[in-house]
């Protein structure tokens, strides 16, 4: 078999990164043994503003331009509600925070994006005296239809592989690279924190952040907006709730547990009052570097391999613009931004 592009990985970064493949026709398989958690328990938000100290996304206005084109033409392709439009609103705890948005809110890069005009609340549910503010051009990607519609888009197409990727079959010549019965132009990978296990990209600074959400069933919560307080609240369907996240920085499992859930029901616990239930607990590792940006490059030695990773917390708004960068780079020669070159690092 003779293809373009052979990627390894199908979260969010190998998503984004096919999706420009297919636009500029070109051939491509995907690999993945689904061994990566932190795309399918995102929470999902495409939210422009860093909420608890109102400075702007990096590139938010660049990202958000690129990539909700793109998740509107998946959606629209696979025929699956992907991309709920939904507010973002930030509970504030003191006059002081009311005055520090309005402060951010006359910023350069930040004024598109905070409503000045602040909401009362009017849900008995929720402790918040005093006031919201809301973030303007947010929504939610159900990150999980996503990720299982394009697989079996991909599959139905003859282009996924459901399987561990072995890094030691691969035999390199100078303009192709052979894996197996497949011969490729270029391989990108896309692993996420699997690329600790990549012998070609592992002396990269991928830290790695362990994140938990629970889901809870809360009758009498009646939320229509995303709440940002010492938590995430993020509505899913009638009556359910994810509630996040949680960071950890030394434990490097997928395995749910329960200092998680009670941090978590801790922190919903001071500002809901209403009764629920957690129905559901899940973890993921979160691809993220120590400079909080991505890693995106050629290997210094093998040039037609390629690393698109460390999307970290914000994958759903980073995952179209670095795959769009690093396809200019592959195919037109344009410089990558340099704050995301692994060359940062290599050099």
């Amino acid at each position: 078999m003779n293809i373009d592009y052979i990627i390894v990985g199908c979260g969010l970064a190998g998503i984004a990164f096919c999706e420009q493949l297919k636009v500029n026709n070109k051939s491509f398989i995907v690999f993945d043994d689904k061994s990566q958690k932190s795309s399918v328990v995102a929470g999902g938000l495409y939210n422009p503003v860093v909420l608890k100290r109102f400075s702007k996304v990096w590139k938010s206005q660049e990202q958000l331009k690129l990539a909700l084109p793109i998740y509107n033409s998946i959606q629209n392709r696979l025929q699956t509600k992907i991309d709920y439009k939904i507010p973002v609103r930030r509970r504030f705890t003191s006059l002081e925070e009311q005055n520090n948005w309005f402060e951010a809110s006359d910023k350069d890069g930040l004024k598109p994006f905070l409503c000045t005009t602040l909401i009362d609340n009017q849900n008995p549910s929720i402790d918040a005296n005093f006031k919201l503010g809301e973030v303007l051009e947010t929504g939610r990607i159900d990150t999980k239809v996503l990720i299982d519609g394009y697989i079996n888009e991909l599959t139905s197409n003859n282009q996924f592989i459901n399987s561990t990727f072995k890094h030691e079959d691969l035999v390199f010549s100078e303009h192709s690279i052979q894996y197996q019965h497949i011969q490729a132009k270029y391989i990108v990978f896309a692993e996420g924190f699997g690329l600790k296990q990549n012998p070609f990209f592992n002396n990269l600074p991928l830290n790695g952040t362990k994140g938990e959400l629970i889901t809870i069933k809360a009758p009498k919560l009646d939320l229509d907006y995303v709440l940002k307080s010492s938590a995430f609240i993020i509505p899913q369907k009638e009556d359910i709730y994810v509630v996040g996240a949680t960071y950890e920085w030394v434990d490097k499992t997928n395995k749910t547990t329960n200092r998680a859930k009670e941090e978590l029901l801790n922190k919903l616990k001071t500002f809901i009052k209403c009764d629920f239930e957690v129905i559901d607990q899940v973890a993921g590792i979160r691809p993220t570097v120590k400079d909080r940006r991505p890693l995106v490059g050629s290997h210094p030695k093998y040039k037609n391999m390629f690393v698109l990773n460390g999307l970290g917390t914000r994958g759903v708004m980073i995952g179209p613009y670095i795959a769009n960068q690093l396809y200019n780079f592959i195919e037109k020669g344009i410089s990558l931004d340099t704050e995301i070159s692994i060359d940062r690092f290599l050099n």
